[in-house]
């Protein structure tokens, strides 16, 4: 009997014990809650008309949910197995839309359940917007009528954004060049209940070389056999009524791209043999430019399997690289050639040659420039203007070059040359504008670049803009903020003649919000934004760091909150 007691207590005390386990995430009470679920001032994404503006939502961090999905590791890439997309994407989880001339935000009908937005991209002619919704199956188009505010599902979720952004617009506004799942997709391979084939065999060729240690690398065949898996699409041309047809067959592809006039379509595909030592973008890549229809027009690059380079930040390979369309023609390629073969220990007099190639590439490519360091990139301006920077990670110099793109016999004048950490002495960056094909390009007004900088100072951060001449190659400054108890950002110029930018200004007690400033005249702000301040229930709390001494000499320190309307010199407790 005593036994059967003793059983049965200790029984009752195990059940206690499990309940007790059984204990879910706890909460702070909604006061604290509200605090840290605070949603961040949205996005704006302005149309260059000034008409419209499109503003995108998100969460302040990720929900557990979120961080609980599955990953793999592939060549270099992180992406989610099952909904095909990258793993480390952040969402909107709302859009809506607000005329910037005295409208209200309108919020956007017909998306979709618990939104997980990304991708976003206007139309050519920005009346819509593309992007997309990961659910819980995969990844699908939607589309954005802009004057209506409302969203429709374009496609089914079957695209595969593993590698980047999976659409493209046709320049006639209504289609796109969607990347999707092949229809004969086979399953990803287990590697805990698919045994391997054979061994993971590497062949050394002798040289030498000394590799960064890259992460997420490929190991064996099987990692091989998933990586063609989840990089391998077919290139669909769709309508936005969701009509499509089959433009490019099922391959690797990692790079897709219209020329600025919509005449042509460049891609760039991975081929084997794959690498276990380095990420797939130094795997063997060819590149091939098509015209609209899908007619090869011409193989404009082909890169091999690139594990041996010179030593050095600075070393790249041999070959063609940075390529990319020239933003200010119709259809002209860019690419840098290294000239001292990658190597930065060969002493030479130019480090890389910068060459444009014209379609239909039945030419040959003309040089335009060389530059002094390893190139950087160009900001074209217009057909007798562009500027290239170059720069060299062991002196941390950059050189920004002014130069004419059409006759290469005169010389290039360098403009700014220093140490790019010297954020003192930091120009600032040329403000650019949409041209006649929807590319970026150095924005003039005349006679004039504009520049937008940070304006870092000893005393504080001053933001500023300049008006700079090519000729005299002198700047003129425009306007500088001068808020000290606020922060101002200068995001970018709306209108060159008339001198308004658009601005985001933020204090401790005003929350993000867009603003319009007349530069030009009377230095006037014109707010277009509204967005409440989250934390206003707390602007009055008082704020202290206290600083106090342990019994064993060990000094501490911790700040303290008081609530509104404590009072301080009764104090008869603190609040709980």
């Amino acid at each position: 009997m005593k036994k059967a007691i003793i059983l049965f207590i200790v029984f009752i005390f195990a059940e206690k014990i499990i309940a007790q386990d059984n204990i879910t995430y706890q909460q702070p009470p909604k006061e604290i809650l509200d605090l840290v679920n605070v949603q961040p001032a949205p996005n704006v994404m302005m149309d260059t008309r000034k008409e419209f503006m499109v503003l995108r939502y998100r969460n302040m961090y990720k929900t557990l949910d979120d961080l609980n999905q599955e990953e793999i590791r592939l060549g270099g890439l992180r992406v989610n197995p099952v909904l095909n997309i990258s793993s480390t994407v952040s969402y909107s989880n709302n859009i809506k839309v607000q005329k910037i001339k005295g409208g209200n935000p309108i919020q956007v009908s017909g998306l979709p359940e618990n939104p997980k937005l990304t991708n976003f991209s206007w139309s050519l002619n920005e009346q819509k917007m593309a992007f997309t919704h990961t659910t819980k199956l995969g990844v699908e188009l939607w589309v954005l009528d802009i004057a209506s505010a409302t969203a429709k599902k374009v496609t089914d979720a079957i695209l595969n954004a593993n590698t980047g952004n999976p659409f493209s617009w046709y320049k006639d506004n209504e289609h796109l060049l969607v990347k999707m799942l092949p229809a004969n997709r086979t399953a990803l391979l287990d590697p805990k209940k698919t045994l391997p084939l054979g061994p993971t065999v590497a062949v050394s060729s002798g040289s030498k070389s000394q590799n960064r240690t890259y992460q997420d690398l490929l190991k064996n065949p099987m990692d091989e056999t998933n990586f063609e898996t989840i990089v391998s699409a077919e290139l669909y041309k769709v309508q936005l009524n969701g009509d499509k047809s089959l433009v490019f067959p099922k391959d690797m592809y990692v790079g897709e791209s219209f020329s600025p006039d919509g005449n042509y379509i460049m891609l760039t595909t991975v081929k084997k043999p794959f690498s276990y030592i380095v990420p797939y973008s130094r795997f063997p890549l060819t590149t091939v430019v098509y015209d609209v229809q899908g007619k090869l027009i011409k193989t404009i690059n082909e890169v091999p399997l690139t594990e041996v380079m010179p030593k050095g930040f600075m070393a790249v390979r041999k070959g063609k690289r940075s390529l990319g369309w020239r933003s200010d023609e119709a259809a002209s390629w860019c690419y840098a050639v290294a000239l001292d073969e990658g190597d930065f220990a060969n002493k030479v007099d130019f480090r890389d040659e910068v060459f444009i190639w014209r379609a239909p590439f039945d030419k040959e490519p003309i040089s335009i420039i060389k530059t002094q360091q390893r190139f950087a990139g160009i900001d074209w301006g217009a057909e007798n203007i562009a500027i290239a920077y170059d720069s060299w990670y062991d002196t941390r110099n950059t050189k920004t070059y002014l130069f004419n793109p059409s006759n290469p016999s005169q010389a290039p004048k360098i403009i700014f040359d220093r140490n790019e950490q010297d954020v003192y002495a930091d120009p600032g960056n040329f403000e650019t504008k949409k041209n006649q094909y929807g590319r970026y390009v150095i924005a003039m007004e005349n006679g004039n670049a504009y520049l937008l900088g940070n304006g870092f100072t000893k005393e504080g951060q001053f933001p500023f803009i300049d008006a700079y001449d090519f000729k005299t190659l002198r700047s003129k400054r425009l306007y500088q903020s001068a808020y000290t108890d606020k922060k101002e950002n200068l995001l970018s110029i709306e209108d060159f003649k008339n001198g308004i930018a658009l601005v985001q200004i933020e204090s401790k007690s005003d929350f993000p919000n867009y603003y319009f400033r007349n530069y030009s005249k009377k230095n006037t702000l014109t707010q277009i934004t509204h967005f409440p301040n989250p934390f206003e229930n707390i602007k009055d709390i008082y704020k202290e760091v206290i600083k106090y001494k342990r019994k064993d000499g060990v000094e501490l320190n911790g700040t303290l909150y008081l609530p509104k309307g404590y009072d301080k010199i009764k104090r008869k407790s603190f609040p709980c």
